[in-house]
Formats: structure tokens, sequence, C-alpha cells
């Protein structure tokens, strides 16, 4: 079937043609493992015109191998040549199939985005558009559904991890929060960082309703939508604008301990301390940075009640803070 010539494989015509014939005669007869080995075959050989891809994508979709199809048709859509709206067709089929609506919504719309575009696929392109958004929404109503009733487990057996990463998933959905979610943030079987991963997710849908928040013996009303996330809230600009001469002289402890101030400040929100503490706050930050790196200081500082009042603070908020999210 093969000589060897110069280093470079050439197929005879003769068996390129009978490879060919075989492969398609495979293909018809749904013999699919057979018409790919074959298929693959000729590819190997360079002879990889349209219609040897195609019956290629055929039998890697018949036979449930969607990856690699997928990663076809992507590579082939970068050639952009005379038949790449047929491969566009093909990759929204396999993104159908596979349940990738939001990747097929957005190849849809930056195909819409071309003026050049078929008459007859954009007809095609626009019902898998309008379908898929069908299916996305009844499928993230269907994980709502399903992350609702995990949350509310987690909450009842005190699994408090869980707690945590089901508000996280319920977020990444843009589900609705409900009234029973908003009742979790007073529920002492809630975790700490559950709450404020519920807070987040209000904020993030604009809840501009007031809602009460219970966490370490403090209660508040707050709302959400007027509320600052946590990584522009005050207390982390005010101390970190405390920590800058550290950020010069230590820029590996400043990393550390502006970690610890978020962690802190994730753990507490949206409970605030007063403005005056956020100099004992940056004073505890490098003493417990400095401990946790092992870093000696000549200097001498005086402990007052309040600067060992937050160091404590800050050391029990970042071990809630590793149990749960970096753990």
């Amino acid at each position: 079937m093969r000589i060897q010539r110069d280093d470079k494989i050439i197929l005879f015509p003769k068996w390129k043609k009978e490879l060919e014939k075989e492969s398609l005669v495979a293909l018809k007869e749904k013999k699919y493992d057979e018409a790919l080995i074959k298929l693959d075959e000729l590819i190997n050989y360079h002879v990889d015109n349209h219609e040897i891809i195609t019956g290629k994508l055929i039998c890697l979709m018949e036979l449930g191998e969607f990856n690699e199809a997928q990663n076809l048709c992507e590579d082939l859509l970068k050639l952009e040549d005379e038949h790449y709206y047929h491969y566009v067709h093909i990759y929204l089929t396999i993104l159908f199939q596979t349940n990738q609506y939001n990747l097929l919504m957005d190849q849809v719309v930056y195909e819409f985005q071309k003026k050049d575009i078929p008459s007859l696929q954009r007809e095609q392109f626009k019902q898998l558009y309008e379908i898929s958004e069908k299916m996305n929404i009844d499928m993230n109503l269907e994980k709502e559904a399903i992350l609702f009733e995990d949350l509310f487990k987690a909450v009842e057996e005190n699994n408090f991890d869980e707690q945590w990463r089901q508000v996280e998933k319920l977020k990444s959905l843009n589900a609705n929060p409900s009234n029973q979610i908003i009742e979790l943030l007073v529920d002492d079987h809630v975790h700490p960082l559950a709450k404020t991963a519920i807070i987040e997710w209000l904020k993030g849908m604009e809840w501009m309703n007031e809602v009460e928040v219970s966490k370490f013996n403090v209660t508040l009303n707050v709302i959400p939508e007027e509320l600052e996330w946590v990584k522009e809230s005050e207390p982390i600009r005010a101390t970190k604008v405390l920590l800058r001469e550290i950020e010069q002289d230590n820029p590996s402890l400043y990393h550390l301990i502006t970690k610890l101030l978020y962690d802190y400040t994730y753990v507490m929100y949206p409970i605030k301390p007063p403005k005056d503490d956020y100099i004992y706050i940056a004073e505890a930050l490098e003493l417990i940075g400095k401990e946790f790196l092992g870093i000696t200081s000549n200097q001498t500082r005086e402990y007052t009640e309040k600067l060992d009042e937050y160091i404590d603070k800050i050391k029990f908020s970042e071990s809630l803070y590793q149990s749960i999210i970096d753990g």
C-alpha cells in the first residue's frame, strides 16, 4: 500500500481510491469503528478533503466521541474555507447534543454578526438558538431545584462546607433567591461564610429590599444592592493604606497580610469595624503575618486590649475561612 521515498510516505492512487471506497461503504453500513480507522489512515496520508473530514466527524459523533469531534470542528472553523458554514452547523449540532447551550448561543451570536451568512444557515442557526435558549432555561431550573434542596439539607445537617458551595453554585446560575434564602441570614445553623455568599448573591441580583443579618451576636439590617463588594469595601481600602510601608519593604509579607485582611473581611461581611479600629487591624495583621512567616522583629510593641482583640478575631476568621474555602 505504501512505499518509502525520501522519508515521505506515498499512497499509491489505486490503494487511495480503494481505501476511500471502503471507508465510505463502512460509513453507509453504519460500521463506524471500521470507517473511522480507514478515514484516519487516509488523513494520515494527507488525504483530508471535505468528504473525508465530514465522514470522520459523523463517525466520532455516532461513536459518542464528542470531545474529539468538537475539537476537530473548532480547528476546522479556524480555516474559514468554503465549507465553513457546513462545519459550523456540525459544531452547533455537537454543542446541542452535549447540552452546551450557552456556548452554542454564543457561537450563533458570533455568526450573526457577519453580514455574509447564507439565508438557509441563518434560519437553521436561529432555530437552534431558540431551542437552546429554552432548553438552557429548563436545565437551569432543574439544576436550581436540586441545588436549593441540597442547600437546605446542608443547613439541616449542619454541613457547613456544603452550605457555602451550594450558595456559590446558585449564585453562578443567577438563581432567584426565595424568602427561605433570606431567612437563612438569621439562622444560627448557617455558617458565617455561607451568609456572606448569600449577601453577595443578593447584591449581584440588585436586591433593593432590606434584609436582616445575624453574625457573631451582631444583628443588622442592610440593603444588599447598597453594600460594597467585599474586595472593594472600606475596611480593606482603608487598612491597605496603613500597610503601604510594608508593601514597599517586604512584598511577601504584604501579600500574606492582604490575603488575611480579605479573609477576615469576607468572614465578617457586612459587619464593619469602627474606623478608629483600622490602625489596630493593620498592626494585628502585621504581627500575625510575621508570626506565620517566622519573621523575628526587634521592634517592641505595646499589646493593648484592642490589639489583642483583633489578633484573636483575625486568627479565628482565618481558621473559619480556611476550613470552608481554602481547606
